[in-house]
């Protein structure tokens, strides 16, 4: 991804005038990263002469080729939340017809898109119809299709239960249901039309461009009839079993990234792009699409997200003010709920085994066994061909963030030659 933008970042921006200087700033970071624009140091073996660069990476939360630390510390975060139930997977979208108003609104109507569908988990769930009980929400915004279009939708992780009102009882929902998903899609239907409408009427909507003609009052009204009579879909996935570290781990994927991965990158020519997609209307099948180098940009900034939007939010038994409290509650009912049936109390699948291990190695071991370990694996860096010591040709700090290059600055300027590593 870097290689294009530095390659038709800058033509792209020529030719879409309009792209917002946040949306350009983040698209000149992922054009510098990994490169000698961030800074770094080069390495060289003083055996074998193997010489590497090992470039800064950007850390932005759009690079597809970085997020790796933060996915893994924010899997370890959400693990110690885990309960031991089964886990329901919850997809809401907005139609069609929304996506040009909600491109030019994206600060507004994106943490209202998650704060809908969290709601209506919430209240259809709180409903004694239905379940009766306080449900925790974990939700994660995602804006893109596999072809990189403007496809608006939520990831919710659900599990399968939750508190009474007062707090006493842990109700379980039934056996690979939920929630109704035509209930879920009319009160998410509901309660995002009303949020859109007095968003309107408080005068806080942007209408330029494709939207101008919404300004008219009437004109409005009409896009909300139509809109009320579309069916909005919402989508229950199976639950899976008692280890949701599955469905966290599914998430992961995505969370620390935004629209398209490097490794779906098939061709790069002079001027075309062209990508792999999952075609779901054919069975999921693998199939390749190639667009030109600039559409291909542009639909990638479509997806950078204002800056301090949190596109990953916690609501219901999560929420922060007493999560920790509400958690224990939950485990606590849980075990009773499973000392009762007569049964083990279930775990969520981590194995601490490894932890008592380690314990008893670093207790029992002698302070002489411990320094010859330390000399056996010193902290020096060594050449990954014959193992000998590096030493440092040349190395650059990292710049400050008011002194990145711009996309033009950075017009085709790719790595050296040689195997790049970063720091």
């Amino acid at each position: 991804m870097g290689a294009i933008l530095r390659r038709h970042g800058a033509a792209f921006v020529r030719h879409d005038r309009q792209t917002p200087p946040g949306v350009q700033r983040v698209l000149a970071r992922l054009a510098a990263c990994r490169t000698a624009a961030l800074g770094g140091h080069v390495t060289e073996c003083g055996h074998c002469g193997d010489v590497r660069y090992h470039y800064h990476s950007c850390g932005e939360r759009h690079c597809p080729a970085c997020g790796g630390s933060k996915r893994a510390a924010w899997l370890e975060r959400r693990r110690a939340e885990l309960l031991a139930v089964p886990y329901f997977h919850v997809v809401f979208t907005l139609p069609h017809q929304l996506s040009a108003l909600v491109l030019g609104n994206r600060r507004l109507l994106y943490p209202l898109l998650m704060r809908t569908a969290a709601q209506t988990l919430l209240d259809v769930a709180a409903d004694p119809k239905h379940l009766g009980a306080r449900l925790e929400v974990l939700a994660v915004l995602h804006t893109w299709g596999q072809q990189l279009e403007h496809h608006p939708h939520v990831h919710a992780v659900v599990p399968g239960g939750g508190l009474t009102s007062d707090g006493q009882r842990w109700l379980a929902c039934r056996p690979n249901f939920l929630l109704p998903v035509k209930v879920l899609g009319q009160v998410f239907h509901g309660k995002y039309l009303e949020g859109l409408r007095q968003a309107y009427v408080a005068g806080t909507l942007r209408l330029s461009g494709s939207t101008t003609a919404l300004a008219e009052p009437a004109s409005f009204a009409t896009l909300l009839d139509e809109l009320y009579r579309t069916s909005w879909v919402v989508y229950a996935k199976q639950p899976f079993g008692r280890d949701p570290e599955l469905v966290l781990k599914y998430l992961a994927r995505y969370t620390h990234r935004v629209a398209f991965s490097n490794a779906r990158l098939a061709r790069v020519s002079a001027n075309t792009v062209t990508f792999t997609y999952q075609d779901y209307a054919d069975g999921c099948r693998s199939k390749e699409m190639t667009l030109p180098a600039l559409e291909f940009v542009r639909r990638f900034a479509m997806h950078v997200v204002p800056g301090r939007l949190v596109r990953i939010r916690q609501y219901g038994l999560l929420a922060n003010r007493g999560r920790g409290a509400r958690l224990a509650q939950c485990r606590r009912l849980l075990a009773s709920v499973a000392q009762n049936a007569g049964t083990a109390t279930p775990t969520c699948g981590y194995d601490y085994r490894w932890l008592i291990v380690m314990t008893l190695l670093l207790t029992t071991a002698t302070p002489a066994a411990l320094a010859q370990v330390s000399e056996q694996s010193p902290n020096v860096p060594a050449c990954a061909i014959c193992g000998s010591a590096l030493r440092t040709l040349w190395q650059a700090p990292r710049p400050s963030s008011h002194k990145l290059p711009t996309l033009a600055c950075l017009a085709d300027r790719d790595a050296p030659p040689v195997r790049e590593d970063s720091s």
